[in-house]
């Protein structure tokens, strides 16, 4: 591989199907921050996000084979990533484990992104990062999945759909019922 050259995503799984193991580093630096960052988010804790995000890369490695040009890379290493995380939450809670204590985030001031047909629109509170995390962890997982994929990842509806398994339109509405619920609890910070 050309180190000038950038290959694309598919590219790069396609080279590693054929057995080019820089290919395989090239991808786990460009979705390790990502996936680590959505992951994080998902399941709220350090360590567990790290070894989801590291079982995430095992299995990119052991089934490269199964992935097709079907659908893009991305929706596919972030369905991986979820299936994980979705996994890993319910032995969790089988085993009533819950803790917020290790998210381990800083607290800095960020806004809830919003656009004009955004319900986040209505807040002009300022909440810490730490206060956003904490208010998405307590969505129900099919409502914390879609935000977190839409606002914080910034992926588009249809690879959200992909990746979640339901049509566009249920992942609109789920992102709508998301915000409005996250914007409730917010509120009730104040």
């Amino acid at each position: 591989m050309d180190k000038n050259i950038i290959y694309s995503d598919e590219e790069l799984i396609k080279s590693f199907q054929h057995g080019n193991e820089k290919a395989f580093r090239e991808l786990v630096i460009r979705y390790r921050d990502k996936l680590l960052n959505f992951v994080l988010r998902f399941v709220g804790q350090e360590e567990m996000a790290e070894d989801i995000v590291q079982d995430t890369f095992i299995k990119l490695y052991t089934s490269a084979d199964m992935y097709r040009e079907i659908a893009k890379f991305s929706t596919w290493i972030y369905t991986i990533a979820a299936n994980l995380a979705k996994t890993e939450l319910r032995k969790r809670k089988r085993r009533k484990l819950f803790s917020l204590q290790d998210l381990g985030l800083d607290e800095k001031e960020y806004e809830i992104p919003s656009t004009d047909t955004d319900p986040g629109k209505e807040l002009n509170t300022r909440f810490s990062r730490g206060e956003i995390t904490r208010a998405i962890y307590k969505l129900s997982e099919q409502f914390r999945t879609v935000i977190i994929l839409r606002d914080v990842q910034e992926l588009s509806y249809e690879e959200i759909s992909r990746i979640v398994d339901v049509p566009e339109g249920t992942v609109k509405s789920r992102i709508n019922r998301g915000r409005l619920k996250l914007i409730q609890s917010l509120k009730g910070l104040e």
